[in-house]
């Protein structure tokens, strides 16, 4: 287990602005322990503002979000403590620095800072918590290292060991493939599955590629200028005229034939054409 305890995430008509203009529009979401919702959508639907917003990192103009746990009451998030707040929840962002001069292991133990108080107290089950962190990740080779000499990919994943550290119930991962490549990725998504089902984890993560979403996500929200467009499973969320107008051009949806899962494909003005090239080059 990351925790012993588990605990969900609700967001109620939330309102976020930047300046005087409103950027989300009041948006609801429900992060369930065990559970992954996606959050898909253009560039400026407001994702990464609304994931922010979650982790207290973006203000709220408007709305409530609450802490619930398993077993009892919720607890309005936005007035703990922000070390109380930090041990429920955490965010791995778009995009970290490289800290030069660090090991691998000193950056994954930056998770326990909630637990560290400003005169960096005694933390006893800082390091079990994060020697489980690299093994969940599959760092825990690389310990030693410093985090200079690591690929994106192994990077990425000690990042998110610094996350797994923080024995948060609800994990938000943003873009968490981006920049990765296939192999990095699928184990990411892979590992993000495992915190989720094995763990109890529940995860709100923002994805660009909707097959990885549909795939991946037991709840997806489509987002359109700052607005819920469609909430529910993929094959309801996903719909292609839907995506079609919020994406601004045609999309298709069909079942993959291996695994019956819903799959999209933008229609361009070469699409077809690249299509039947395709038939004829795996054609016998």
């Amino acid at each position: 287990m990351i925790r012993s305890t588990r605990a969900g995430l609700q967001a109620r008509d939330l309102v976020l602005r930047y300046g005087d203009k409103d950027v989300v529009h009041g948006a609801g979401l429900q992060l369930e322990p065990g559970r992954i919702l996606a959050l898909v959508g253009p560039n400026g639907s407001g994702k990464s503002t609304l994931l922010r917003a979650l982790a207290r990192l973006h203000a709220v103009s408007a709305g409530t979000i609450a802490i619930q746990p398993d077993d009892g009451a919720p607890t309005d998030a936005l007035m703990m403590k922000r070390s109380e707040f930090a041990r429920h929840v955490t965010l791995l962002s778009q995009s970290r620095p490289v800290p030069h001069g660090l090991s691998v292991r000193e950056v994954v133990e930056f998770g326990r800072h909630p637990y560290r108080g400003r005169w960096r107290v005694a933390d006893p089950e800082g390091p079990v918590a994060v020697e489980r962190a690299m093994l969940l990740t599959g760092i825990t080779d690389l310990a030693d290292r410093g985090v200079h000499e690591l690929s994106g990919g192994q990077l990425q994943r000690v990042w998110l060991a610094s996350c797994l550290a923080q024995d948060a119930s609800v994990l938000l991962l943003d873009e968490p493939t981006n920049h990765l490549d296939l192999r990095y990725k699928v184990e990411i998504l892979d590992l993000v599955y495992d915190l989720a089902r094995v763990h109890g984890v529940a995860i709100g993560l923002v994805l660009h590629d909707l097959d990885e979403a549909a795939a991946l996500a037991d709840h997806v929200v489509v987002l359109s200028e700052g607005s819920i467009a469609a909430a529910g499973p993929a094959h309801e969320a996903l719909e292609a005229e839907l995506l079609s107008k919020v994406y601004s051009i045609p999309i298709v949806t069909h079942a993959d034939p291996f695994t019956g899962r819903l799959r999209t494909r933008a229609v361009g003005r070469h699409t077809d054409r690249m299509h039947d090239q395709h038939e004829r080059t795996i054609r016998p």
